[in-house]
């Protein structure tokens, strides 16, 4: 037996005589079942709490539940003038435009399922990567600081996230006015689409990596230290003790954060590239998002709009169920449990 195993089995003894224990303790047989408190007990006794929770869940009531029965003009040829109760019904007849081939449509749908797996494979690994760095700091000050400065650019929006980098990367930006300056040539960065998809993940890893480390901190700030002392005694490198020690440990945060991306996979950030199209174009800029912007509020064409953003929201469901039962069936808690 290792040392780590020794120290898990050294915590589940020491757990069992503690509770063997309380339980000599309470042998005068005066030990009660404890029942349940009735519902209206419970919400006497958790009335502050809930009276603080009002105003949230108002506003997810108002914006969020309420407005799902907006989703009706899917299925109409919807007029603002005329409202909803007067718009003629077209049945599925706005679904059409998902399987008719429309050249605009399935472009936005290229360009949602590719930003998508860039997000997936450099995006989410990211913070965890980075809270591994950060952990691994001996100084306390010193994580403070850094933590400090990492969790800065997500407080910034999106307009001015892409302005910084329009100047620095943009044609009259820092760097190729460096360029210039040397006699070399200008790098054409902001406005060429071949390089648009990395320069959307880079900016997507510069303003939120930082604040995705929260979570995982907390998860590793909780990982008994003797585990890592006891590996250390059986001669584990920092690398194995990561393997072996950490990363378990991470696991049940890391599969549910991925279920919960799954469900938001085709949001990939209307903001940031609403704001880039007119440079790039709308052929590799345009996704799910801005296309049911631009055919609903621009084009006027409300229902096709609506259509396109239930598909979407329906499959991302399905996304998140199926990834939770897969999660149970490996063994691991998943978001919920049914």
């Amino acid at each position: 037996m290792t040392a780590v195993d020794e120290a898990r089995a050294g915590r589940a003894s020491s757990s069992r005589r503690a509770a063997r224990g309380g339980d000599a303790g309470r042998g005068d047989g005066s030990q009660q079942i404890r029942r349940p408190l009735p519902w209206w007990r419970r919400l006497a006794r958790d009335r502050a709490v809930l009276l603080l929770a009002l105003p949230g869940m108002a506003v997810i009531v108002v914006f969020q539940y309420l407005a799902l029965g907006g989703n009706v003009i899917a299925f109409q040829d919807y007029q603002p003038y005329l409202g909803i109760g007067r718009s003629l019904w077209v049945g599925f007849e706005n679904f059409q435009i998902l399987f008719s081939g429309d050249p605009e449509f399935l472009a936005a749908l290229r360009n949602t399922l590719v930003i998508t797996l860039l997000q997936t494979v450099f995006v989410f690994p990211a913070p965890i990567v980075l809270a591994l760095l950060l952990h691994s700091l001996v100084s306390n000050r010193v994580r403070q600081w850094v933590q400090s400065i990492l969790y800065l650019p997500h407080f910034l929006s999106w307009v001015i996230v892409v302005a910084v980098f329009q100047q620095i990367l943009g044609g009259a930006g820092l760097i190729n006015n460096f360029l210039r300056s040397h006699g070399w040539e200008p790098l054409d960065i902001i406005g060429n689409s071949d390089a648009f998809y990395a320069l959307i993940t880079s900016q997507v890893i510069w303003k939120d990596t930082g604040w995705a480390t929260i979570l995982f901190l907390a998860v590793l700030a909780g990982i008994d230290k003797s585990l890592y002392e006891a590996s250390a005694v059986d001669g584990a490198t920092r690398w194995r003790q990561t393997w072996h020690i950490t990363l378990p440990g991470m696991r049940p945060i890391i599969i549910m954060l991925l279920i919960l991306k799954l469900g938001d996979s085709l949001s990939v950030g209307f903001e940031q590239l609403i704001l880039q199209q007119q440079a790039v174009g709308l052929g590799v800029s345009d996704v799910l998002d801005t296309y049911v912007y631009n055919q609903g509020v621009l084009g006027g064409f409300w229902g096709v709009a609506a259509a396109v953003g239930l598909v979407k929201g329906a499959i991302g469901l399905v996304l998140v169920l199926v990834a939770n039962k897969t999660a149970h069936a490996f063994g691991e808690e998943g978001v919920y449990r049914a």
